[in-house]
C-alpha cells in the first residue's frame, strides 16, 4: 500500500497569503520525496478560498519536479469541462517531460455552480462534456493526425507536442463521489480511481468501490484497477494534543467547503443528482463527527497507524493521498505531523 501528499489549498490573503502557501506545500511536496511517499497530488479550483490558490495543477508539479527526485506528480484533479483538449494534453505531456516521466493524470468532473458559471459553461451535458475532453486527450497522447467533432469542439488531423515520456500515456485517474454510474464508467474505461470519503459513509463507498472493480474485471482490461483514497490527516504526539491541534484547522476546512457550495441552495442539474443544499450537509458536520465517520484520520501516531489500516480495509484500496494542507495550517504545524507520519507511522504500515 502506498502513500502519498494530497494537496487543496482552503485559504484567502486574510489566512495565509499564497507565497506563504506554496512556500509551505513545496517544502511538504520535498519532504515528502525524501520520506518516500509515492505521490504529491495537486486539485484545481477557481475564484474563493476553496482550491482558488492554485488554478492551474500541472503549473504547480513543474515547480514540485523541479524540486524533486522521484515522487511522482498527481493533478488530483484538473477540470476537463474548462478545458480544450489539445491544450490540456500538451500541457500535461510537457510537464510528463519536465518530470523525467514522473506525471500521473487525474481528472474530475467540475461541481461548484460559480466556476461553470463564470466559464461560461452549462451545468447540464458537463458530464457529455468530461467524457468527450478526457477520451480525446488520451487519443491525443496515443495518436497523430487526430480528428474529432463533438458539440463540444472540433478539428482536423491534429498531432500535438510534445509527445508524452511514459507510454502509452501516464497513469490515468479519474474521481468520482456519489454516483454509482460514475464509479461504473471508470470501471468500465479502465481508468485508475480516486476517492474522497467526505460526506460518503465508508460502507457506502466501499460499495462503490466494488462496483468499479466489477466494471473493470467485466470490460476486460489488462492488469489490476488501482484506488486511492484522499483524506485530511493530522499526527500529533498524543490524541489530546492531535484533536487540540486539528480540529479548529478542520472546522475552518469545513466551513471554507460550506461557503463554496452556498450556491448549490438555489442551483439544479439533472448532471448533478443530489448536490442541491449540499452546503447544509458540510455545516452540519462538526470535526469529531468527521473523524469519527472515517472522513479525516487524528491523533497519535499508533491511533493513526490502527485507524489507517481499518479504513484501508473497510474501502479496499491500493493507497492513500493525505491531505496535511487544510485549515490554513501554519507551515510548521504541517511539517511536524508530516514527519511523524514519516518517522513513526509510516515503518508501521
Amino acid at each position: 500500500m502506498f502513500h502519498g501528499l494530497s494537496l487543496l489549498p482552503d485559504c484567502a490573503p486574510a489566512t495565509k497569503a499564497p507565497d506563504d502557501y506554496f512556500r509551505d506545500v513545496l517544502l511538504l511536496s520535498r519532504l515528502a520525496d525524501q520520506g518516500g511517499m509515492s505521490h504529491v497530488k495537486m486539485t484545481e479550483h477557481y475564484l474563493g478560498a476553496y482550491g482558488g490558490y492554485c488554478p492551474s495543477p500541472l503549473a504547480f508539479l513543474s515547480a514540485v519536479a523541479a524540486a524533486t527526485t522521484r515522487i511522482r506528480l498527481m493533478t488530483g484533479c484538473v477540470l476537463p469541462v474548462f478545458h480544450h483538449p489539445v491544450r490540456l494534453a500538451s500541457e500535461a505531456a510537457m510537464v510528463d517531460a519536465i518530470s523525467g516521466g514522473r506525471l500521473d493524470v487525474g481528472f474530475a468532473r467540475a461541481y461548484l455552480p460559480q466556476e461553470f458559471e463564470v466559464f461560461q459553461v452549462p451545468m447540464d451535458g458537463s458530464r457529455e462534456r468530461f467524457t468527450a475532453t478526457v477520451e480525446t486527450v488520451l487519443r491525443l497522447w496515443t495518436e497523430e493526425r487526430v480528428s474529432v467533432d463533438t458539440p463540444f469542439f472540433r478539428f482536423e488531423n491534429v498531432t500535438i507536442l510534445p509527445r508524452p515520456v511514459q507510454r502509452p500515456h501516464p497513469p490515468v485517474w479519474v474521481a468520482a463521489v456519489r454516483s454509482r454510474s460514475s464509479f461504473a464508467w471508470i470501471g468500465e474505461s479502465g481508468h485508475n480511481l480516486l476517492v474522497t470519503p467526505a460526506l460518503t459513509p465508508l460502507a457506502e463507498m466501499s460499495d462503490h468501490i466494488a462496483v468499479y472493480r466489477e466494471a473493470y474485471a467485466e470490460a476486460g482490461h489488462p492488469g489490476s484497477p488501482q484506488v486511492v483514497a484522499s483524506l485530511p490527516l493530522y499526527v500529533g504526539d498524543s490524541d489530546e494534543e492531535a484533536w487540540r491541534t486539528a480540529d479548529p484547522l478542520l472546522r475552518a476546512y469545513l466551513d471554507v467547503w460550506a461557503s463554496a457550495t452556498e450556491s448549490w441552495l438555489s442551483a439544479a442539474s439533472a448532471d448533478y443528482t443530489g448536490y442541491t443544499g449540499m452546503s447544509r450537509a458540510i455545516r452540519a458536520l462538526d470535526p469529531a463527527t468527521f473523524r469519527t465517520m472515517g472522513s479525516a484520520v487524528v491523533g497519535a501516531p499508533a491511533t493513526v497507524a490502527e485507524r489507517v489500516e481499518e479504513i484501508a480495509e473497510v474501502l479496499g484500496v491500493d493507497g492513500f493521498l493525505w491531505q496535511m494542507d487544510f485549515g490554513a495550517v501554519p507551515g510548521q504545524v504541517a511539517v511536524a505531523s508530516l514527519e511523524r507520519f514519516l518517522d513513526k507511522v509510516l515503518p508501521s504500515l
